[in-house]
């Protein structure tokens, strides 16, 4: 169904016309409009106070030169847990894209994405941060964390633009803030989920058997990345912009040192920042959660502004309902793509996924999308029940949706309306 609280097309309308770096920043509106959005099932419904959680600047980021791209200190926003919740952690890292070039860096670091001084000092935890039992039922008393993103490369990169004064300090900002969650209790985790949406779910998989390293030998430890699973697959001009863009983030943030070592060996550093080419590498059990029509990659791999001059894309990349028959079957020709392309993936004994049939990105930081009454499911399973399934070993969980438009409980994003 078309939600109309999700409706919010303005800002992203406007920015999903230039490169990936802009379009991040149309994605930052889209999640501070969601956010503002959640769980306003009724006009008299009011947030509780806990809801709000302040933000956290890391101490001595510069001795440490974990910076943000403009050279302020990075942030996260953390919540102790309570009851049987105290010694359990989840850590979700905040997305927004990427930046490949000075210009678009330097853009970049003027927005939240950037930048500390122009984050929220406050933010609402809700859906996988919720600690409300009806809309986080497994993980609701843990120990929560927000990891802001403000260093464009999926927190990989490790160099420095001196003529412009650009950090690319993402490994740095990762190291750094995980040495002070560890010092504040971290480092007594019993069970621990790292996750992720959009750049953020890529940088959980490029760091989940680093994240697991760090933790106590006895502790439970897995990753969710959620709607970071992006393909390497050409545009509907036969291009592979997507290749071309991660190689120039790569080159630009220095970012090879932390990739995959067997991936880079044999396939070079920029093909090794899609998932597709190192999760079978990965040790720590890992889920993914993804839309079968993620609308970010519909925008942006298969059908980007620069492959649709004449604009003949242009109603059905911003709703899959004003699609014409011709391009829904192109639309399920990407959805075959990632099917392939998870195939080994979906073998494996410790993988879990919830693949569902939505015009959508990530799902798992709402409450509409990760656990409530409408929800989206699969078999009757929302997104939340099947993570929790698979975290404590419930049952094995590999949830496949049927092809679009077959299941009305999705929430498929509109942003054609005002």
């Amino acid at each position: 169904m078309a939600n109309p609280r999700l409706r919010l097309l303005l800002p992203w309308r406007k920015f999903s016309r230039r490169d990936c770096a802009i379009a991040a920043f149309g994605f930052t509106v889209f999640i501070f409009f969601l956010s503002l959005i959640s769980d306003s099932r009724t006009s008299t419904k009011t947030i509780a106070p806990l809801d709000f959680v302040d933000l956290t600047l890391l101490r001595n980021a510069e001795d440490q030169g974990a910076v943000c791209l403009d050279g302020s200190a990075p942030g996260y926003h953390f919540r102790s847990g309570f009851g049987s919740g105290s010694n359990n952690w989840v850590l979700h890292i905040e997305g927004g894209g990427w930046c490949n070039t000075v210009s678009s860096c330097l853009f970049r670091k003027t927005t939240a994405l950037g930048s500390s001084n122009y984050m929220e000092r406050q933010v609402r935890f809700s859906g996988i941060l919720s600690h409300d039992s009806s809309q986080n039922p497994d993980f609701f008393g843990w120990n929560k964390v927000k990891v802001r993103y403000c260093d464009g490369a999926s927190f990989a990169g490790n160099s420095q633009q001196n003529e412009t004064q650009l950090f690319f300090r993402g490994q740095r900002i990762w190291k750094a803030v995980m040495d002070e969650l560890l010092s504040i209790g971290l480092s007594k985790a019993k069970q621990v989920l790292l996750s992720g949406c959009s750049a953020g779910g890529l940088a959980t998989l490029i760091h989940c058997d680093d994240f697991q390293a760090i933790l106590p030998k006895d502790a439970t430890v897995k990753c969710l990345a959620d709607a970071g699973f992006f393909l390497d697959e050409k545009d509907t001009t036969g291009n592979r912009r997507m290749q071309s863009f991660y190689r120039d983030v790569v080159h630009l943030q220095g970012v090879a040192d932390s990739l995959d070592k067997d991936c880079v060996e044999r396939m070079g550093p920029s093909q090794c920042f899609f998932p597709q080419e190192f999760i079978k590498n990965i040790k720590t059990p890992v889920f993914l959660v993804n839309p079968a029509y993620d609308f970010w990659q519909i925008q942006n791999v298969l059908v980007p502004s620069e492959s649709d001059p004449s604009g003949i894309w242009a109603k059905c990349r911003l709703s899959i309902q004003k699609c014409t028959p011709g391009q829904i079957e192109i639309l399920h020709g990407f959805r075959n793509s990632l099917l392939k392309t998870l195939s080994e993936f979906q073998a494996s004994k410790d993988g879990g996924m919830f693949i569902n049939s939505c015009f959508s990105h990530c799902q798992t930081w709402i409450t509409e999308t990760w656990h409530s009454l409408n929800s989206p499911r699969i078999d009757n399973k929302t997104i939340a029940e099947s993570v929790g399934d698979w975290y404590f070993n419930r049952k094995s969980v590999k949830q496949i949706d049927c092809p679009y438009p077959c299941n009305p409980s999705c929430y498929n994003m509109d942003f054609t309306r005002r």
